[in-house]
């Protein structure tokens, strides 16, 4: 934590006998060229995780592509950070039913295969759960089918 907030934080020190504008003028372009050259070595890498298709072909490296549904599109996400596996996600226009195609590469052969690994489970783990809905149902119908049972109060009097 302590390494975040240094890295978001710009600690300008100026010693000087009296503070002027200049001095103000001459400590911010400073900061302003130590936090240019910072960016610039994060830019070197490239981007990570989501990204535009252009951005992932411009890696210079192989990209394999999936098909998913769309009701899962963020599970993948979370999947793909996990394994540090850059991807992009396009929507196929030609099919009737909406489809998406996942552009993805990773350095690693198996972060990969680990991570799609973990996504069909999730997949058909999501599919073999019985629904809510139907287990809903079947509870009222049991509800129903059991008798009433009629609960008499008796109020008296005293004193």
């Amino acid at each position: 934590m302590q390494e975040e907030i240094e890295n978001k934080t710009v600690n300008v020190a100026i010693t000087m006998t009296k503070l002027t504008a200049r001095g103000i003028v001459w400590g911010m372009q400073k900061a302003v060229v130590y936090l240019g050259k910072r960016h610039a070595s994060k830019r070197a890498s490239g981007p990570h995780g989501k990204q535009t298709v252009k951005q992932l072909i411009g890696h210079s490296q192989g990209v394999t592509t999936i098909d998913i549904a769309k009701t899962d599109i963020r599970g993948f996400g979370r999947i793909a950070r996990k394994y540090g596996i850059d991807y992009a996600i396009r929507k196929d226009p030609g099919s009737d039913p909406p489809k998406y195609v996942v552009f993805f590469k990773a350095k690693d052969s198996d972060a990969m295969t680990a991570a799609f690994r973990e996504y069909t489970a999730g997949v058909l783990g999501k599919e073999k759960r019985p629904s809510v809905i139907v287990k809903l149902r079947e509870l009222v119908e049991k509800a129903r089918a059991m008798p009433h049972r009629v609960l008499e109060r008796e109020k008296e009097r005293s004193r």
